[in-house]
């Protein structure tokens, strides 16, 4: 019997949802996660460090060439998820808002003096389908530089949305619709969350619980209302929205099965809102084989939270989930190995892969 730590689990004999096991439905990651040598990665991770099944050592061999084609993989799924996210924006926006302009919002910290500042640029869907949000965002605070008086410094990317902006009222009071996707040099980590099922074992430790909510789906949409009336009404329709043959059409997405949003779950959080006051109706919804966070928020609510991003929330919350990955690292040490590892195979793969006692990375060609 494995000796069991405050987090459960010392040698780490878990239940791990991944490509190929069951109940991938309820995972929102493995439902983007939807490249074929990605998922061999992520099998081989499971079998040689989460399941290793009494082996003394852990072995996980690796080519460099899958290694190259998981890394391509993974930015194939990037643009993929983004391009389905963006596809079902533009299909809402054009059901919800039909009159509405498309935009880059970003969210910049010169990096000397940590002042915040907030850039928009009106897009085009040619451009929004050619890059990541990410490429977006950075591409465009590559052209601003500040000087301190003696010297010229770069700002540092914080935060970047698109936004779909009505340009005219409409029977639901929808304001603006956004995308939310966690930046892909992030994405790695949530491969490692899933594995260890990382959110589970924060919901079970008492003195992290508080903390789960930094653990977050990858991509996700907001509708943002003109009050809060007018939410149940937007989230209604949104329940009851079929969109027309026609409609689907235009953006190439083929299939009757597509019309409708699949509700997954749906909470509430009008009448009894979250401790910081965030208020929305919050449903999963699947569409595409994907699946999707929709949130729909009055709009006071949701300036008031974007008002704390630009100021210290973003920096503090991004700290805090790091923190939650570090707390649980420190108990489950292969938790971090595996990190460590995701990130040099998708993010700094120069040089020699990260070492752990026990575990043996043979790389070949």
């Amino acid at each position: 019997m494995p000796r069991r730590s405050k987090l459960g689990y010392s040698d780490v004999r878990v239940t791990v949802r991944t490509p190929l096991g069951e109940g991938i439905s309820a995972s929102p990651l493995w439902m983007v996660l939807d490249e074929p040598d990605l998922h061999h990665l992520v099998a081989q991770l499971r079998t040689a460090l989460v399941h290793p099944h009494g082996r003394a050592t852990r072995v996980l061999d690796l080519s460099r060439r899958r290694i190259e084609a998981a890394r391509s993989g993974f930015g194939r799924m990037i643009l993929h998820g983004e391009r389905d996210l963006h596809m079902l924006a533009g299909l809402l926006a054009g059901r919800l808002i039909p009159t509405h302009r498309l935009r880059s919002i970003v969210i910049g910290e010169v990096g000397r003096t940590g002042d915040r500042f907030t850039l928009e640029k009106d897009l085009d869907e040619e451009e929004l389908y050619r890059s990541t949000d990410l490429d977006l965002g950075n591409r465009l605070l590559s052209r601003l530089r500040f000087s301190d008086g003696d010297v010229w410094h770069k700002a540092e990317l914080v935060s970047n949305v698109v936004a779909y902006e009505a340009l005219d009222a409409n029977p639901n009071g929808v304001t603006r619709i956004l995308t939310r996707i966690k930046a892909e040099e992030e994405i790695w980590n949530k491969v490692a969350d899933e594995l260890f099922e990382l959110d589970h074992l924060v919901e079970r430790d008492k003195a992290l619980r508080h903390l789960s909510r930094y653990v977050k789906d990858v991509f996700g949409l907001k509708i943002v209302v003109s009050v809060p009336d007018d939410v149940r009404r937007a989230h209604d329709a949104l329940q009851g929205l079929a969109f027309e043959p026609h409609e689907l059409e235009a953006r190439a997405v083929q299939g009757a099965e597509h019309r409708r949003l699949n509700f997954l779950e749906v909470k509430d959080y009008l009448d009894d809102p979250k401790n910081s006051g965030w208020a929305a109706m919050k449903s999963v919804v699947r569409w595409r084989d994907r699946t999707f966070e929709i949130q729909v928020q009055p709009l006071q609510n949701f300036l008031r939270e974007r008002e704390r991003l630009t100021r210290e929330s973003h920096a503090s919350f991004k700290a805090t989930r790091e923190q939650v990955r570090d707390e649980v690292a420190a108990r489950v040490p292969l938790f971090g190995y595996c990190r460590a590892l995701l990130q040099w195979i998708f993010v700094s793969p120069q040089g020699p892969p990260p070492e752990h006692p026990g575990v043996e990375v043979r790389i070949h060609d």
